[in-house]
């Protein structure tokens, strides 16, 4: 133990956003099924896409990547916070906080440039079908991956690292469910200012590049879309866009509401259910809209129940 008001190695204390009122109660349940639904979900596309040789396409395996993204991410919040409000004990060490940290920045960021992979992927598709096979090789949809994945590690060793070096006060109550970096800086001892800029600029970064590749990938699509004269075609081309345009939105909308604002005009009680949304239930809207809304996908799952019940 350091002298004065800094402990060497804090024990920080999650408040969570469940009580034990009856509301809270039912409220912390439908929490529950929201993560086994997105747990079930995300296991069965990355089981079906692997086991399905006619979903062995660049495509699908993009789609597999971001499942098994939304079932890590998932899995990094909720069980921490189901044991905290079961057992009663809201404590978190360090290390488990970064662990946290660690993992929830890395496969945010790691998803942001997935996504523009995938809007890249639907691009050639639609503008460029015939060099499609070409353009979006399997070896450059593994090398788009690694790279998402290394990027998205990069980015949370860089907000870990300096999450382990700032000291830390006497009140250590982090106002969030897990362990966010944007709630944890309030609590330091040290002078953050610099970290924070710096921060920012990162979340620019991970954030608005990827956009502008997704933003140019759809404004080319649209254009061609808009020279289809086959009703037919446009009916295609719109349905195998729509579905990552849902998950374009409902990702980036709730993160950049998060991270690109003044932090002036945050406050504790919308970050927290601005992360609730795109840590909790993105990741189960995620694999019901390609399911629900892709053909292919709902052949193989019957055809995996089908095996089943045959088995």
């Amino acid at each position: 133990m350091e002298s004065g008001n800094q402990t060497f190695s804090p024990v920080f204390v999650l408040l969570g956003i469940f009580g034990h009122s009856p509301t809270h109660t039912f409220l912390f349940t439908v929490v529950l099924g929201i993560f086994t639904v997105a747990f079930l979900g995300n296991s069965a596309m990355v089981l079906l896409i692997y086991l399905d040789t006619q979903l062995h396409t660049p495509m699908y395996f993009l789609l597999s990547q971001l499942s098994l993204m939304d079932l890590m991410l998932i899995c990094t919040t909720v069980p921490k916070m189901a044991f905290n409000y079961l057992s009663g004990r809201n404590s978190i060490s360090l290390a488990g906080c970064g662990t946290q940290i660690f993992f929830y920045v890395s496969l945010l960021g790691a998803e942001c440039f997935l996504l523009a992979a995938m809007a890249y992927d639907r691009y050639v598709a639609i503008c460029h079908p015939l060099r499609y096979p070409v353009l979006v090789s399997q070896k450059l949809c593994v090398l788009l991956v690694v790279a998402s994945w290394i990027l998205g590690s990069l980015d949370g060793v860089f907000v870990l690292a300096a999450a382990l070096s700032f000291s830390y006060c006497s009140s250590l109550e982090i106002q969030h469910f897990f362990c966010d970096i944007a709630a944890l800086l309030p609590l330091s001892c040290t002078d953050t200012s610099a970290f924070e800029r710096l921060l920012f600029i990162c979340c620019v970064v991970m954030l608005i590049l990827p956009v502008s590749v997704i933003i140019v990938s759809y404004s080319r699509v649209l254009r061609a879309v808009l020279r289809m004269g086959s009703g037919e075609s446009w009916r295609k081309a719109f349905t195998t866009c729509s579905s990552h345009l849902s998950v374009v939105g409902l990702y980036y909308g709730a993160a950049m509401f998060v991270y690109l604002r003044p932090a002036s005009t945050h406050t504790a009680e919308q970050d927290v259910t601005v992360s609730a949304f795109y840590t909790i239930l993105t990741p189960m809207l995620n694999p019901l809209i390609y399911s629900l809304r892709n053909r292919e996908v709902s052949r193989a799952l019957r055809k995996l129940l089908r095996m089943g019940r045959l088995m």
